[in-house]
């Protein structure tokens, strides 16, 4: 094969089949060089694929609009390929792998007839860290080689990593004609391979991203022995210069890019509080030599919601984004080339195009920016990146924190009695939906361990693995908590003040790590004696209020436990019995 990057046999023989499928016109290796990729862009700017943005303000910045049918992922047309249908279990959209091939191959045929293949390879980790998985995208958008080099370790020392092994994960990407009743994203286990057609959305083409770091990953970590989860990781530093590294999961909505990205408080920068990012959405999570579990970011970039993202909610969110970064489906201020979005300051532009690239006024009360608009930034970029991001070892995780959006039901902050009672803790996860959602507000959605869209097997199978990771961990494995940022009072008020705040209950989690102080036992784990969170600072809060929102409602717990059960009824006899009786425990403690 002509200018081929590797010699790797079945690299060569897949991307053959696939270039006699697609037919282009012109076939190019990706390296990773910085001339290659200022080519595409230029290349990407002559096309209006891409806008350059204004160099000064935002330097390496370019501006990419998808088509108005394609402007999130598509659950719906999201599909686990098996073998058995029974595998991808009763959470997930099957469809049999000959079946799948057969359509997608049906639908890809000649889908690249005066188009150019881009050859991807990207690392998911470090290059050459215990934690690098490999995969290849081919694609015939300029727009994902370019994300995908801000969003994996991508080049050609993936080549020298893989060697001749056939350890590496077959994404196929074809544009086609962006048609929404043909757009797939298929995933096919046993064959470490994905497919999507018909989208140019990020989320639906980036196939590192939720494709292969968690719908693939998940099956390889239940293979191999180790985790691939939708977490966050940070890095709370004292004063003394320890560093205590926490993995947490919530479901949309609920925070987590805050979390990720937190500022301390005032009166905790003084003493000397830091908080470090290692990521912001995806943990892949092993057992280290030492026993302990260590986790590590398999990405290398951001890619975030825009809408609400300011200097006063996210501002290391914000910074991350003002070099060599991508906006989709943003407002572009044509007065000084630059982006804007709702909730990003109180100045709209008055001279602007939408997300649609129709002209827009801010006075009509439409929206300008998408609400599902995007940020794709390097995480270099950003001011609290942790020193340990690129260490090939990860960082060793004391706690596990999960959370939803609750009114009433769950309090500020709970631990788990152990870690099985922690599995049980993630899967029962759950938001209420919110006005603005729907018109129905209050309804329960679970969404366990913040999985549900993007566990790539049976989810019983799944908490089974995660029993079994425990069994592995032993005394060494790390404290599981819940937490609530969103208990309301009668009118529908938030107490808890949230966003730089949450380090208040980070570091009661890390005293209960350190066992340096004690809880009160509930009906449903440990819940903080309320002296023990420090609200000094806090105005317009008091003491009776951190106790109100700390309390265990047993009678809303009881519903809770009924709601509970007619959902583990989904998962018939792949139930795990552990977590069985931990509702049965559950039930009992409420009586």
């Amino acid at each position: 094969m002509t200018n081929a990057l590797t010699t790797n046999p079945s690299i060569l023989k897949w991307i053959e089949e696939k270039i006699e499928l697609t037919q282009p016109d012109r076939v190019m290796w990706i390296d990773g060089s910085h001339e290659q990729l200022e080519e595409l862009r230029a290349e990407g700017c002559s096309t209006g694929e891409l806008y350059k943005l204004n160099e000064e303000k935002l330097p390496g910045c370019y501006l990419h609009l998808s088509a108005v049918n394609d402007v999130a992922r598509v659950e719906g047309r999201t599909f686990i390929c098996s073998e058995k249908e029974e595998d991808a279990g009763p959470t997930n959209h099957w469809m049999a792998p000959a079946e799948a091939y057969d359509m997608l191959y049906n639908i890809a045929r000649g889908a690249y007839k005066g188009r150019t293949m881009y050859i991807i390879p990207y690392s998911m980790g470090p290059v050459g860290s215990p934690f690098a998985k490999y995969g290849i995208e081919l694609t015939d958008s300029i727009y994902v080689v370019i994300s995908m080099a801000i969003m994996t370790r991508m080049g050609k020392e993936v080549y020298a990593a893989l060697g001749d092994s056939d350890d590496w994960v077959r994404g196929l990407h074809c544009k086609c004609d962006i048609d929404e009743e043909k757009r797939y994203i298929c995933h096919f286990p046993q064959d470490n391979t994905i497919i999507s057609v018909n989208s140019g959305y990020g989320g639906n083409v980036l196939l590192g991203k939720k494709c292969f770091a968690l719908r693939i990953a998940s099956n390889l970590g239940r293979n191999e022995g180790w985790m691939a989860e939708h977490m966050l990781i940070l890095g709370v530093e004292k004063p003394n210069g320890e560093i205590t590294y926490i993995a947490a999961a919530f479901p949309s909505a609920c925070g987590k890019t805050n979390l990720a990205m937190l500022i301390p408080p005032e009166l905790y920068r003084e003493k000397g509080y830091k908080v470090w990012c290692v990521g912001d959405d995806i943990a892949w999570m092993r057992v280290g030599e030492d026993g302990r579990l260590w986790a590590c970011n398999p990405e290398n970039g951001f890619f975030g919601v825009a809408p609400g993202t300011s200097m006063k909610s996210n501002p290391n969110a914000l910074i991350s984004t003002k070099k060599n970064a991508i906006f989709t489906n943003v407002v572009h201020n044509l007065d000084d080339n630059t982006v804007w979005w709702e909730s990003m300051d109180k100045n709209p532009p008055k001279n602007a195009k939408n997300w649609k690239g129709e002209v827009w006024d801010c006075t009509d009360g439409s929206k300008g920016a998408h609400p599902n608009s995007r940020f794709t930034a390097p995480a270099q970029n950003c001011p609290c990146l942790s020193s340990e991001f690129d260490s090939p070892a990860g960082v060793p995780i004391s706690a596990i924190v999960f959370g939803g959006r609750r009114a009433k039901t769950a309090p500020l902050v709970y631990q788990s009695r152990n870690w099985d009672h922690g599995v049980f803790v993630g899967s029962i996860v759950a938001s209420e939906t919110t006005a603005a959602a729907t018109g129905a507000v209050g309804v329960v959605r679970r969404d366990p361990m913040a999985m549900l869209p993007f566990c790539g097997y049976h989810m019983g199978d799944y908490w089974k693995h995660w029993i079994e990771m425990g069994k592995k961990l032993g005394d060494k494995a790390p404290k599981i908590f819940n937490v609530n940022w969103f208990r309301t009072d009668d009118d529908g008020n938030f107490l808890w003040p949230g966003f730089g705040d949450n380090l208040r209950v980070l570091e009661w989690i890390i005293k209960r790590c350190e066992n340096a102080v004690d809880a009160k036992e509930t009906a449903i784990g440990y819940v903080p004696n309320a002296g023990d969170i420090n609200i000094e600072g806090l105005e317009d809060f008091d003491r009776a209020t951190l106790e109100s929102i700390l309390e265990v409602d047993k009678a809303l717990w009881a519903e809770e436990a009924d709601g509970i059960e007619e959902f583990y009824g989904k998962f018939g006899d792949k139930l795990p019995a552990e977590l069985k009786a931990e509702l049965n425990t559950l039930k009992a403690n409420l009586k």
